[in-house]
């Protein structure tokens, strides 16, 4: 080969080297890299609204109702005591049943009454032909004053016999009669219709008698239909009670009784009606309470002295009042809270003051409208400010007919 200056230069030649599979493919994925480089990325696609149900208020109107717990007290309560003494012959209860007025509990031994009141009932006897014999002597003693054979003395010291023989007789009949009471006062009887507790003295036993309470304690006996709950309510309540009286909104339990409702223990909604028909007359300075009292229906035998329940008293005047569904209301730390769906479908928490149950429904004092859309299925997958797909309701638990929403 001739260089520039025209002389000739030796030529070194190099072998070509065939470039490999791998290496272009890296090349390509480079360049396809490269020409992406100036295009936006595609975005995510946006998540749906979840779906939620929504109901509107339901306007009904309430009447509030004052919860208190209360004990229930037997009507009549009566503790059995023989009014005579002796060894007891039976005993003819069954522990726990129940008893009609006049059944037979207990035989007490009756032979040492029977022979007291043979002795009075032979005294009465001798009384009775002690009167005869002073008759017989006042008419004789008539007839003979005619004729001066007897003096105006001896005629009266036989009517003073006479009146003294009826004195007499008088007194065995009273001995009699109390005799044959206490053969009566040896069959103890109930005196009361009720359930009779355990029998305290069995058979063979001696007891005492008395009419004063210190004889022997045999049994007891309770009423139960119906039966009384008493319970205690709180000055405030009182006092709220006293100026819807005077208000003319509630009337008076003193005056009316007032119904109420009682619910026993284990129960979600009230099994029992009732009516005030008692308040006492002053307020317990320790407590400041004043007691109260219901009677209530017992029907089924089914309450018994001594259990707890809970009492619902009508707290005031009937009032027109919005209502939601209880699960529709959630806690926010310390206040209530209901989820509404506003018109661009965002979720809004709405503080409300919460009233009453009634019939499952929540009355809604403050904090909504009867147009407000209320989240009452699905709140868990509800944000606030966040869309969300609401679906009407068919109609809000515990709704009735004529409610309007």
């Amino acid at each position: 080969m001739t260089g520039p200056d025209g002389s000739e230069q030796s030529v070194k030649t190099h072998d070509f080297v065939q470039p490999r599979p791998y290496a272009i493919a890296g090349l390509l994925a480079a360049a396809f890299a490269l020409s992406g480089c100036g295009q936006p990325a595609s975005q995510a696609a946006a998540p749906t609204p979840p779906p939620v149900t929504v109901a509107q208020p339901v306007k009904r109107t309430v009447t509030d109702w004052d919860e208190y717990t209360g004990r229930f007290e037997a009507v009549e309560e009566v503790q059995v005591r023989p009014r005579v003494g002796g060894f007891v012959n039976s005993v003819e209860f069954q522990d726990g049943a129940i008893v009609h007025q006049g059944d037979l509990l207990y035989v007490i031994d009756p032979r040492p009454f029977e022979a007291v009141a043979e002795q009075a009932d032979g005294q009465l006897s001798d009384a009775r032909a002690k009167v005869e014999l002073a008759k017989r002597e006042l008419d004789r003693g008539l007839n003979l004053v005619q004729t001066s054979a007897v003096s105006e003395q001896v005629v009266d010291q036989r009517r003073q016999a006479l009146q003294a023989a009826h004195a007499a007789e008088t007194q065995a009949e009273g001995a009699l009669k109390a005799a044959r009471l206490n053969i009566e006062f040896t069959h103890v009887t109930a005196p009361l219709t009720g359930r009779v507790s355990r029998h305290l003295v069995s058979p063979g036993n001696l007891v005492q008698g008395s009419d004063t309470g210190t004889s022997t304690l045999l049994t007891s006996i309770v009423s139960l239909d119906p039966i009384y709950i008493y319970f205690d309510m709180d000055e405030t309540t009182f006092i709220k009670y006293s100026r819807l009286w005077f208000e003319g909104r509630r009337p008076s339990s003193r005056d009316t009784a007032n119904p109420v409702q009682v619910t026993l223990a284990g129960e979600t909604k009230p099994s029992h009606d009732g009516a005030i028909n008692f308040l006492d007359n002053r307020l317990d300075v320790s407590t400041g309470t004043l007691r109260s009292r219901a009677v209530v229906k017992n029907t089924d035998l089914s309450i018994l002295p001594g259990q707890f329940g809970r009492v619902r008293l009508i707290g005031s005047a009937p009032y027109e009042a919005l209502l939601v569904p209880d699960v529709a209301v959630a806690t926010d730390q310390s206040r209530k809270i209901v989820f509404v769906v506003k018109p661009d479908d965002t979720v809004e928490a709405r503080p409300v003051v919460l009233g009453p149950l009634d019939d499952g429904l929540r009355v809604i004092r403050e904090g909504l409208k009867p147009e407000d859309r209320v989240i009452v299925n699905g709140i868990q997958r509800a944000r606030v400010g966040a869309k969300v797909a609401p679906s009407a309701a068919q109609a809000p638990a515990g709704a009735k007919a004529g409610d309007k929403s």
